[in-house]
């Protein structure tokens, strides 16, 4: 067995020590999510866009910068589903608005979002036409997030899966079933907190070790 392959999960990828398989716990959706990643964030140890993909069954994880070409997202939205970009363009409606639209039109919706930084997910959608093509949605009053150890140049700013999290929430009206992201989500964030020298969370993030 090649030993640095041994040395990650090969479930959720992460380092062996860092692993969240533990805190993964099955959904029950049958919201289609796909989940754009860009190749910057596969090895980034505390990314979360496998929460999402592990924990949801009609979830998809694809890989890529400019999607206008790829052959499994193109099909996919070329299936029965209606599927919006969870994105901030100035089309965004709000995504409970969206999601009513759909059920009273009797259309299944589903649900694209972005892994990658701000930076990054703007190129993403600016290079792929596809993605241009779709209805955009967007979050309303959430709080800030708790991505306490990855800066965000955007106030309130949210991991992909606290997104993933809000958006579902709002599509079904009821945010208790996707309670097992944030759990996940927080547990993976505790763990690298506690893996911190001391004194270096609070200098860099602005916050507070924890004992």
């Amino acid at each position: 067995m090649n030993q640095k392959a041994s040395r990650y999960c090969p479930q959720c990828g992460k380092a062996n020590k860092a692993c969240i398989c533990p805190f993964i716990q099955k959904i029950e959706s049958d919201v289609p999510v796909i989940v754009l990643q860009h190749p910057s964030e596969v090895k980034q140890p505390i990314g979360t866009a496998r929460i999402l993909s592990l924990s949801l069954p009609n979830c998809r994880l694809i890989v890529g910068e400019d999607f206008s070409d790829n052959d499994e997202l193109n099909q996919l939205l070329h299936s029965d589903v209606h599927y919006a970009l969870l994105y901030p363009a100035e089309t965004s409606e709000p995504i409970g608005n969206w999601q009513l639209d759909g059920m009273s039109q009797n259309k299944q919706r589903g649900l694209i979002l972005l892994d990658g930084t701000w930076r990054k997910a703007f190129k993403m959608y600016q290079l792929s036409q596809n993605l241009q093509a779709l209805p955009c949605v967007k979050l309303d009053d959430i709080q800030s997030g708790n991505y306490r150890i990855r800066k965000s140049p955007v106030d309130g700013g949210l991991s992909t899966v606290e997104a993933g999290f809000y958006a579902l929430s709002a599509m079904a009206g009821d945010s208790e079933p996707f309670q097992p992201l944030m759990t996940a989500f927080n547990e993976m964030i505790e763990f690298q907190i506690k893996q911190m020298p001391p004194g270096v969370f609070e200098r860099h993030y602005g916050g507070k070790d924890r004992s």
